[in-house]
């Protein structure tokens, strides 16, 4: 049998150049046990929007199948927060949930940072300003550095040492931004519409049912989320990891965006606000529906039931870059057990 190991490096060599997320960051690595970044495909772009207005999106963009975890956030306050310059920790996060959340030890300009309990839970006391920061941490490439251009102040935000509810109200999008926070119609989408076409429809819930969820922590349930209903979902940790309700998914394969911990959306409703949604461990039903759109919050607020997770469109082209990669691996590989 012939074998062809030059093929196979030049092969593994384009997909390691077309896939530069796969290796290139903690956060989509991260250590046994622990959830990695991960995206979904949020596809039949130009769908229409819910009754209410709300999900239509012109673009195939990819959203994060799990809130971001204080494992992840962890990673990136060891990365950019030795000098905490703009307070990307809060002493909340190792008070909140004592089975849970993350420490700090060490004095300014050498801080370092330490997940407590189980890392797979969400991140919770986080400002809108962080989850912008963390978005342009990513965009960056996951850098080690100070908070300030090319870690957290620049990227798909421009920040510049924002950290007011006046000055975080201005912030926008910036053209070409890859990871952001999701907006209303992208978060909505993600969760809530049916797939399969540009007008599919819409469920009520993030877990593909028009039926109020069931609380009881379930695996297995397919309807199934974190929130209060006559008792906690779990009164001893408040939180669930994420992805625990594995059979409960939005049709896109996203988790939790129905319960756990509301998420940050770009906008608001009003100037200055910023919008959560989603609902969250110590929520009633009523704010885990579509409709619900009531939550607007300072985007320096922070509470032990907001997190966030982050969305992305892939550098142009990216998508067919990766089908030419893949073609080109099967190729090789049907080439090589023709040999």
């Amino acid at each position: 049998m012939r074998h062809y190991p030059n093929r196979a490096l030049g092969v593994v060599a384009v997909l390691a150049c077309l896939l530069p997320t796969a290796a290139r960051a903690d956060v989509f690595n991260m250590p046994s046990g622990q959830t990695s970044v991960q995206m979904v495909t949020i596809g039949n772009r130009g769908n229409a929007a819910d009754t209410d207005g709300y999900g239509a999106v012109s673009y195939t963009y990819q959203m994060d199948k799990y809130d971001v975890t204080t494992a992840q956030y962890t990673q990136f306050l060891n990365a950019v927060a030795a000098t905490d310059t703009y307070s990307l920790w809060d002493s909340n996060m190792a008070a909140d949930f004592p089975p849970v959340g993350i420490t700090r030890s060490g004095s300014n300009g050498g801080y370092a940072y330490s997940v407590i309990g189980n890392g797979n839970v969400p991140v919770v006391d986080v400002t809108w300003g962080d989850a912008a920061r963390f978005s342009n941490w990513l965009q960056n490439g996951q850098p080690s550095g100070t908070e300030g251009p090319g870690t957290t102040e620049t990227g798909a935000y421009t920040l510049n040492g924002a950290v007011s509810q006046s000055a975080l109200a201005t912030i926008t999008r910036n053209a070409g931004a890859e990871y952001f926070i999701p907006s209303e119609n992208e978060r909505y989408k993600a969760a809530y519409y049916k797939g399969g076409g540009t007008n599919a429809g819409y469920w009520t819930y993030a877990t593909q049912s028009n039926t109020i969820p069931s609380n009881a922590l379930s695996a297995i349930g397919t309807n199934n989320a974190n929130y209060l209903g006559q008792n906690y979902t779990d009164p001893t940790n408040f939180l669930t990891p994420v992805g625990a309700f594995a059979s409960s998914p939005s049709a896109y394969g996203t988790y939790d965006q129905t319960g756990d911990v509301f998420q940050w959306i770009e906008t608001g409703a009003f100037t200055p606000s910023r919008g959560v949604r989603g609902g969250a461990w110590d929520s009633t039903n009523g704010n885990l529906v579509a409709s619900y759109t009531g939550s607007n919050l300072p985007p320096t607020f922070v509470d032990d039931d907001i997190g966030f997770r982050v969305a992305e469109v892939p550098e142009p082209g990216s998508f067919a870059l990766l089908a030419i990669g893949a073609a080109g691996l099967l190729l090789w590989a049907r080439r090589r057990k023709a040999a």
